[in-house]
């Protein structure tokens, strides 16, 4: 095994033998998370960090500056929070937001793609047409998230309007959108893949660790045009939980946690640290500097 899995299974075994008494007893970790993270914290990273620390996994998911906007109001309280987007922590760090969280890790990214419902009336097009004007297609029913509480949402718009340069298509954006949040298209994130499966929807915008997990047919976009997905993670300042809260950030980042990023489509990179390098705890730190390669 290679140094950094040696140091990451260290550190893990370290963090669940530094209080005894409280992970034998099983401890609750919440995490609130993105939503499209769903998949893999709730039927992968969940299940499998129970069985390593014998601590329980909750979480909770939702777009993430929908979340950020409720930890900055207190209207939730958690353990760990990972986003889809690093500027959504800003919402959450310094004195003008209650230094609510001090430091982050960025460890992985995804690209957005576009999922369609292969039983679907405009399934064949996609095979035969660019995909803008599958887009426009009259009748088609697309899905996507809000701009003001989803990164995914905005990155939508971003991708819709580079493509409108790339192509030269002026105006594809309002074309294929409409209002930037246009509830006949807005949908909650952690609905999506739901709406698309059952039917009601026809295709929708998502990262590819989502159509990965739920095997949806997706189009991938041209690189200088597809925005990505930078999901980072971090312990809150007020964690009810700080120790089993540093256990589950080195699960995730570990070599178990790695393998199963990698299987849930996430493209996994080294942890960056942003923030107070004080605020991680000791233990994690190690991840920095021994931590996974890309």
């Amino acid at each position: 095994m290679r140094r950094a899995g040696l140091s990451a299974l260290a550190l893990l075994g370290a963090l669940l033998c530094a209080a005894p008494g409280t992970a034998s007893a099983g401890t609750e970790v919440t995490v609130l998370y993105a939503g499209s993270l769903v998949s893999l914290m709730e039927r992968a990273v969940g299940p499998a960090f129970d069985r390593a620390s014998g601590d329980h996994f909750r979480g909770y998911a939702g777009g993430s500056q929908l979340l950020a906007n409720e930890i900055a109001a207190h209207l939730r309280r958690a353990d760990v929070f990972l986003s889809a987007a690093p500027a959504v922590n800003a919402r959450l760090m310094g004195p003008r937001h209650g230094k609510r969280i001090g430091a982050y890790l960025q460890f992985a990214r995804s690209p957005l793609v576009i999922g369609y419902n292969p039983h679907s009336r405009f399934a064949p097009l996609w095979r035969s047409q660019p995909w803008y004007r599958v887009l426009r297609q009259p009748g088609l029913r697309l899905g996507r998230t809000d701009p003001k509480l989803d990164p995914k949402g905005r990155l939508t718009i971003v991708l819709l309007r580079r493509a409108a340069t790339y192509y030269h298509e002026p105006g594809l954006a309002r074309r294929v959108l409409g209002a930037p949040e246009n509830p006949g298209q807005v949908l909650p994130e952690e609905a999506l893949i739901g709406r698309l499966q059952s039917g009601q929807l026809d295709a929708g915008f998502f990262y590819s660790t989502e159509t990965a997990a739920a095997d949806i047919p997706s189009i991938r976009l041209p690189p200088a045009i597809t925005p990505q997905a930078r999901y980072t993670i971090a312990i809150l300042r007020d964690a009810p939980h700080p120790r089993a809260a540093a256990a589950f950030v080195a699960f995730v980042l570990g070599p178990e946690g790695r393998q199963l990023l990698r299987a849930h489509g996430l493209s996994v990179e080294r942890p960056v640290l942003s923030g107070d390098a004080a605020a991680l705890p000791a233990v994690l730190r190690p991840l920095l500097t021994d931590g996974p390669p890309p």
